[in-house]
């Protein structure tokens, strides 16, 4: 089942009298439980796709259906609901609230949602054990490391149980024994069945993703498959190949 398609999306960005192509002409799909990587060099684009895909911006010219829903017909509530309800978004800066602790930083999404008290601290506290910090809930930020911070990020992220989860650079301020790490719970997400899309510069991170898209001067460069995708049931399946 696709999950994302997008045909032919452009963006440009008006600096003063120049226009500036982040992306030139994209076209691919994203099914349910695929693991995808989006790499490419500054300036490629992969940057602007990202908040293409997470509903953060708007293409130029081209279409782009989310669950078959034409994200161009949206309006602002619509986009904010798909953002909150549909993808899990982890930076690479965690973005968590440093005066609140971890279990009130994964309630945030559901509050938003408008999930009543207990439900949302029984859904919090299950993401959190989830991602092995069952013993870290009532920790703020500052007392946690880095890795265990974004490990919260990754709860929150999956707390609204979304269509896909949206990670910026996920171990950039990682040290590499801790990224690593974080891509290993990555692992078990996805093998939970989960669609996962990674942007990132580091081929090791990249590695992990069933399928890497590369960009350059805002095209597809190549789009491959590098790994067989795993299927919740135990059958391993290759994931379809899109692009060039």
């Amino acid at each position: 089942m696709n999950i994302i398609t997008i045909e032919h999306i452009a963006k440009i960005y008006q600096v003063g009298s120049e226009e500036v192509h982040a992306l030139r002409d994209v076209s691919l799909t994203i099914d349910k439980n695929e693991y995808v990587a989006i790499m490419g060099p500054s300036g490629s684009g992969k940057s602007t796709l990202m908040n293409m895909l997470g509903c953060l911006d708007t293409p130029t010219r081209g279409l782009y259906n989310f669950k078959n829903n034409s994200v161009s017909d949206m309006n602002d509530n619509d986009l904010a609901s798909i953002r909150n309800r549909e993808i899990g978004f982890v930076f690479q800066t965690f973005n968590l609230l440093p005066r609140s602790n971890a279990l009130h930083n994964v309630e945030l999404p559901l509050i938003y949602a408008g999930v009543n008290s207990a439900d949302r601290k029984e859904r919090a506290i299950a993401a959190l054990e989830n991602v092995g910090l069952g013993d870290r809930m009532y920790h703020k930020p500052n007392e946690l490391s880095g890795g265990q911070r974004q490990r919260v990020a990754v709860a929150r992220a999956l707390v609204t149980n979304p269509a896909i989860i949206l990670a910026d650079e996920p171990t950039g301020n990682l040290d590499s024994k801790t990224g690593e790490d974080i891509m290993t719970l990555f692992n078990h997400i996805y093998e939970l069945g989960n669609t996962i899309i990674v942007v990132t510069h580091e081929e090791y991170i990249a590695e992990h993703a069933a399928r890497i898209i590369r960009l350059r001067d805002g095209l597809v460069e190549k789009d491959e498959v590098v790994r067989h995708r795993y299927v919740p049931n135990g059958i391993a399946g290759a994931v379809k190949q899109e692009g060039n």
